[in-house]
Order: structure tokens, then C-alpha cells, then sequence
């Protein structure tokens, strides 16, 4: 019997999740998920324990396959996805990391940061990678391991340690230590790939103070990376797909040409659009990056991070106890008082594009002695909808070949109430995919397109379906008294925060 079962395992940044699919349709059949726990050792810093991440892929493996009815020898291949600019470093003899995971969210390099931005080196890190000087991409989190775990600098110049995103950590895990690699997805948010090669760029390597030794190296996101070491799983199976979670969910929702965007909703925003095979270089804080790379091929994307949406409605939940669960946010804000106009900017962990600014924190506007819970749900998810519209326009400012209608997955897309606010503040279209799951199903495709189970990216896409769309409802001048609001209150934190 054929092997049509694909794998795929999607490390988040907050919880560990496979499924099973099966091709070439890639109908899921199982799904596993744990929580993974937070670290937070001091103020704007975020941790994962390493251990964590590939105790939690191989049980969730496990139990998919288990689910599924299927042992080792019935899967074709697994494909990863991952959480991508957290950062490992571990050392090849033993494979055990030097220190916990310093996840993208964490800002302890902000003043790096804004040291290297002040001696001029923006310009050439953004010229090479398309990114940002910013504490959320890998390259100053890996200087910060170097400098601040003893003697890392010394293991590292002596060629004893290696650098991994999270793809590239639990590949060297599942291949026990044979495989040290990564994909062009992966590598181009470390701040140290030149996008327009594909390579490792040596200035900027000079610039972080980086060995090249650390680094592992850049394949096509479909492609078999190794094998399993048999111990694992019983028997081999291929690793054969990989992509960072932003772009995988770009490849599960079939936008392979070029003006198709998607949004996902997850711990944060991140929007896509597809910019096809030359890079667009923004004039508006943008990021360019590469969605995937087929056949030695890079096809870019302008890229939106906002790093606050589903952790507004976590923090709802955990730090002010208002719902006992996520799903009830949507109910809650429906129920607002439609006369009080409260505003949250959620920038728990600093604000990100247009922003960019590491250090700038939450902050609420239009507070009155009628403000309850339901208020705060409502503002907590329309801070999702604004920074949405943050992004577009600055997208369509820098590349006028966008779509009108935008492709959304993740978590949060579950609430009607919150799509139905995206579509009136953005005056557009927001269409719900029928499988929500589009970053492991990205996943899953790339590793059945490598072994040859799945089809070509055209033939892939038609298999896209629709679960809903949501149409604009809001009129014109409310939607622009509203938004007027936002960026109001966006002017007024960012002000408090340069006033500090």
C-alpha cells in the first residue's frame, strides 16, 4: 500500500500541536496539542525550555499517528513549522542547548538595538535582509548568548556550538545530531541572510560579532532534510518540509500568486502578501522576506508583524481574570456599550510594524466609571482590527498590486463578531478558509510536494475552500471616526513613551 500520510507538527509559541493528513487531498484525520509554558525571567523577556519544545513535538507526533491508527512505517513524511526567530544555541557533542530558548517576542536586546541603529547600520542590515534593527529577529538574541552564557564566545569561535531556529533545533533532535540545517523561510528572519542570494551575508556577520561556524545551512522549503532517527519513532521517517509559521500558513492558504495576501491570527498578527520572485524593498517599515523557496527559487513577501492579538485576549483571561476561556472575548465585546469608545494598544512586548518600537507599552484611552469587562473585550479585539488596517496601508503605499480581499486563519478567526469588525475597518472582504489549520496544513503540503505525494502549487491552490466570507456593513464616517480614534490613542502612547 502507498504511503499517503503526511505528518505535520507546528511548534507555536504557545502550545505544541500535529496533525495528520492525508494526501493528496491533505484532509486532516488526527490532531495532538500541548501547552507549552511560558518563561518570563525579568521585564520583556520570553523563554521557552528547549526540552520543552522537542519532548512536546515527539509526543505529539505520537499521539497523531496513534490517532490516525498509523505506526511509522504508513507515513511518506513530516513536515515543520514553527515559531521562527526564537533562538538556540547548543552544543554539538551532547545536543543540549546552552540556555533556554530566547523566544521572538523577548526585548532584552532593544538596547543592541538601538546602539547599532544609532552608529548607522540600519540601512545595511535592511539593504541585505529586508528586516529591521529590532530585538525581535535572531541576530542580536544569538549575540546575547554569546556574550552573557560563559564561555559560549570561546565554544562558538572553537566550532563546538550550533545556532538553530526552532525548525532547525528539532531537526537536529529527530535526526539525532546528523542533520544541521534550516530553510530560506527560516533563514531569511535572522537578520543575517542577504535575501536577494539566499546566502549567509559576511558583513553582517561581522556586524553581530557571529562565528560562521554557528550557522546552519539554507535549503528549499520542500525538500528532504534527513531522516528520523529510528529509536523515535520505531522506523525512519522523512523530514522533508520545512517553513517558518508565516509563511507556511501564506502556502496553506494557496496565495502562490503574486498580490494575494493572508493575515494570520495567532499570539500576534502577521499579514503576507505575496510580491512573487523580486523582492519589494518598503518605504514604510514594512519587512521583506521570503514566503518560500521551490526548486532554488525565492518567492518574497511584504510582511506586517503585530506582536499583540490572541495574547490581548490571553492577557483578558490569565492577567485580569475577566473570561474563562478565549472563545468567550467575541460574546463579551458584543455585548459593549455601543456610546463608550475605549481604546487598548496593546504593545505589551513594545509595538511593532509601522512602528517598530521595542520599548513603548500598553496603554488604555477612554476609560469612564461605565467601563466593565465587556468594554475591554470589545476594545481588546478591535486593537486587532486597527493594527490590520496599520498594515495594509502601509503595504499598499509601497506596492499597488494587492488584492481587495484578505485571506485570514489562526485562532481568532473563530469569532465572528472579530471578522466582522476586520471587514468594516478595513472596508474590505475577509474570507474564512474551510480548514482553519493553514500553518500545519503549509506544513504538511511542502513535505507531501518534496516526496511526491501532493501536487504542484497550482494544482494545490484549487483545492482551497471557503468557509465564510464577511462583507464591510460599517458606514464610512463611523469607520473613520473610529479609526481616528486608534491612531489618536497610538500617538498618544507612543508620545508618553518618548516623554519617559
Amino acid at each position: 500500500m502507498a504511503k499517503d500520510l503526511i505528518l505535520a507538527l507546528d511548534q507555536g509559541t504557545t502550545s505544541t500541536r500535529s496533525i495528520a493528513f492525508r494526501a493528496p487531498g491533505l484532509a486532516p484525520v488526527a490532531v495532538a496539542q500541548r501547552e507549552l509554558p511560558q518563561h518570563f525571567p525579568a521585564n520583556g523577556w520570553v523563554e521557552h525550555d528547549p526540552e520543552d519544545l522537542f519532548r512536546d513535538s515527539v509526543a505529539t507526533l505520537r499521539e497523531a499517528m496513534a490517532q490516525a491508527g498509523a505506526v511509522a512505517g504508513d507515513v511518506a513524511a513530516i513536515g515543520i513549522t514553527n515559531q521562527r526567530e526564537t533562538t538556540l544555541i547548543w552544543r554539538r557533542d551532547t545536543g543540549r542547548a546552552i540556555h533556554n530558548a530566547i523566544v521572538w517576542q523577548d526585548r532584552r536586546t532593544a538596547p543592541l538595538c538601538a546602539r547599532l541603529r544609532a552608529e548607522g547600520h540600519e540601512a545595511l542590515v535592511t539593504a541585505r535582509t529586508g528586516l529591521l534593527l529590532d530585538p525581535y529577529f535572531s541576530a542580536t538574541k544569538i549575540a546575547w548568548l554569546l556574550d552573557n552564557v560563559p564561555g559560549a564566545r570561546a565554544d562558538a569561535e572553537a566550532g563546538k556550538l550550533a545556532f538553530g531556529t526552532v525548525d532547525s533545533w528539532l531537526v537536529w533532535r529527530l535526526t539525532g545530531g546528523r542533520v544541521h540545517a534550516t530553510d530560506a523561510t527560516n533563514a531569511s528572519r535572522t537578520a543575517l541572510l542577504n535575501i536577494a542570494t539566499g546566502q549567509w551575508d559576511p558583513e553582517l556577520l561581522d556586524l553581530f560579532n557571529i562565528p560562521a561556524s554557528l550557522l546552519p545551512e539554507v535549503r528549499d522549503s520542500a525538500g528532504v532534510f534527513g531522516s528520523t532517527d529510528p529509536a523515535i519513532f520505531g522506523q525512519a521517517i522523512p523530514i522533508a518540509g520545512i517553513a517558518g509559521d508565516q509563511q507556511a500558513a501564506t502556502i496553506g492558504q494557496a496565495c502562490f500568486a503574486p498580490g494575494m495576501a493572508k493575515s494570520t491570527y495567532g499570539t500576534g498578527c502577521f499579514l503576507m502578501l505575496n510580491t512573487g520572485t523580486t523582492p519589494v524593498r518598503s518605504a514604510n517599515r514594512m519587512l521583506t522576506t521570503i514566503a518560500y523557496q521551490l526548486d532554488g527559487v525565492r518567492t518574497y513577501a511584504l510582511e506586517g508583524a503585530i506582536f499583540v492579538a490572541g495574547a490581548a485576549v490571553q492577557w483578558l483571561r490569565d492577567g485580569l481574570r475577566m473570561i474563562a476561556s478565549a472563545g468567550e472575548s467575541g460574546a463579551l465585546a458584543a455585548a459593549a456599550d455601543p456610546d463608550q469608545h475605549v481604546y487598548l494598544v496593546p504593545a505589551f512586548t513594545g509595538l511593532g510594524a509601522p512602528h517598530w518600537d521595542a520599548e513603548a507599552r500598553g496603554a488604555i484611552f477612554g476609560l469612564t466609571r461605565n467601563t466593565g469587562p465587556a468594554e475591554l473585550a470589545r476594545a481588546a479585539l478591535e486593537s486587532v482590527a486597527y493594527q490590520t488596517r496599520d498594515l495594509i496601508a502601509a503595504m499598499q503605499a509601497d506596492w499597488a498590486g494587492g488584492e481587495t480581499v484578505l485571506r485570514v486563519d489562526g485562532g481568532m478567526v473563530a469569532s465572528d463578531w472579530t471578522m466582522q469588525f476586520l471587514a468594516d475597518m478595513l472596508d474590505a472582504p475577509v474570507d474564512r478558509p474551510a480548514v482553519l489549520e493553514t500553518t500545519a496544513l503549509g506544513a504538511g503540503y511542502l513535505a507531501g510536494l518534496a516526496v511526491g505525494v501532493c501536487p504542484a502549487p497550482a494544482e494545490f491552490g484549487k483545492t482551497w475552500a471557503l468557509q465564510r466570507r464577511f462583507v464591510p456593513i460599517m458606514d464610512a464616517p463611523r469607520r473613520a471616526r473610529l479609526y481616528a480614534g486608534w491612531q489618536d490613542a497610538v500617538r498618544r502612547t507612543l508620545t508618553e513613551r518618548n516623554a519617559g
